[in-house]
Parts: C-alpha cells; sequence; structure tokens
C-alpha cells in the first residue's frame, strides 16, 4: 500500500500525532484533523487549551490515587463517606463506574494495573504499600476487592486476600454479577450495584 501523500506537511504532522491516540487510525486522524480546520480558532485554541491544562495540572489523589484538581480528591474529603471501607480498583476508570451506581458509600483505592507476568506487571509495579499503611493503622474495617474478574485480576485479588489477611480487616469481593472475563468499567450501572451490594467475604470465593 503506497504511503498517503499529505498537500502540507503542518496537516502530516497532525494526523501522525492524532494517530498515536489509542483506536485511531489515520483515516481517523485525518478526518479529526480536518474537522478542526473547519472550525473556528477560538475553538481550536481553547481546544488544544483544555488538553495542555489538563496534562499539566491534573494531580493525584495522595489518599486514593484517584484523578483529581487538587492533593486530595473530592470522594476522599467527604466527610459523609465511610472511610473505613475501601473498595479496591485498577484505574480511574473503574472509580467513575462504581460512582455511577450511587451504591457505594466507602473510599477507594487506585492500584494503577493488576498483576499481568505476560506484561511484566508484578506486585512491586502496583500501588499496594499506602493502602497497606492503612490497614496497620487500623483505619479499615473491609476491603472490597472491587477488580476485573479476568485472570489477571483475579490473580491480583488473590495476592492482595494473602497479604492483608493477617490484618484485623474484614476482605470481600464483588459478586459475581459481572461476568467472568468482564472489565468493571463496560458492566451497566444496575449489574455493577448489585454485585457490590451482594458482596461476599472474599475466602468463600476460593
Amino acid at each position: 500500500m503506497s504511503p498517503t501523500h499529505y498537500p502540507s506537511r503542518l496537516l502530516e504532522s497532525a494526523v501522525n500525532e492524532f494517530s498515536k491516540l489509542p483506536g485511531i487510525g489515520k483515516k481517523t486522524a485525518l478526518r479529526l484533523v480536518l474537522y478542526l480546520l473547519k472550525q473556528d480558532k477560538e475553538m481550536v485554541h481553547k481546544f488544544s487549551d483544555t488538553l495542555r491544562k489538563l496534562r499539566d495540572e491534573i494531580q493525584y489523589c495522595q489518599s486514593c490515587y484517584n484523578i483529581s484538581d487538587s492533593p486530595t480528591c473530592e470522594i476522599c474529603a467527604n466527610p459523609k463517606r465511610d472511610h473505613s471501607i475501601i473498595c479496591v480498583v485498577e484505574n480511574i476508570r473503574d472509580v467513575m463506574a462504581i460512582e455511577n451506581t450511587q451504591q457505594f458509600k466507602g473510599i477507594f483505592h487506585v492500584l494503577g494495573g493488576v498483576i499481568s507476568p505476560m506484561d511484566g506487571i508484578g506486585p512491586d509495579d502496583l500501588i499496594i504499600t499506602p493502602l497497606e499503611e492503612k490497614l496497620k493503622k487500623g483505619e479499615v474495617k473491609e476491603i472490597i476487592l472491587a477488580l476485573s474478574t479476568t485472570m489477571e485480576g483475579d490473580t491480583t485479588n488473590f495476592f492482595l486476600y494473602k497479604k492483608f489477611s493477617k490484618y484485623s480487616v474484614d476482605i470481600s469481593t464483588i459478586a459475581r454479577g459481572v461476568s467472568v472475563g468482564d472489565e468493571l468499567e463496560y458492566a451497566d450501572e444496575v449489574t455493577l450495584g448489585r454485585s457490590l451490594v451482594n458482596r461476599l467475604p472474599f475466602d468463600q470465593t476460593l
């Protein structure tokens, strides 16, 4: 297949940058760039300024590692949330999915991934130590393991269960209303909400 010839180096450069985004091929990238070219300069400037501000100013909550506009996210800063119940999730998208169910009143801990030997990701690559520090202080009554029901998610669940079972804390997991192999962000809100409400002690799932 012959390479695409662009009438402008600026256009080609913009297409190349857009095509670096996940799921965006060169044809889609070209369509997006041409769309932006048709818009007012103010709209495009606002678009680029928003992206720059996002990258420069976004923070990670110092308590749960969720994305935040301030050192402590809105969830952790909310005195109405039950700080003795922590829901452990893989990423920020899972926090959003669970929050959308409006069924969870505790706080979160974002691991930043799951154990995946195939991808070279081990326990040391995840954000586990800060969570364990909270357990050592006796601040936590229950840990809910809410990782995706994939092999990697199950492996991580079991690792955390073994690591945390020495502490005086209840360890539970979401009920299997979420199908095996599913990622939380793709579960519908009702199913995910029921899975949280009907969570099980982790040792009953072994």
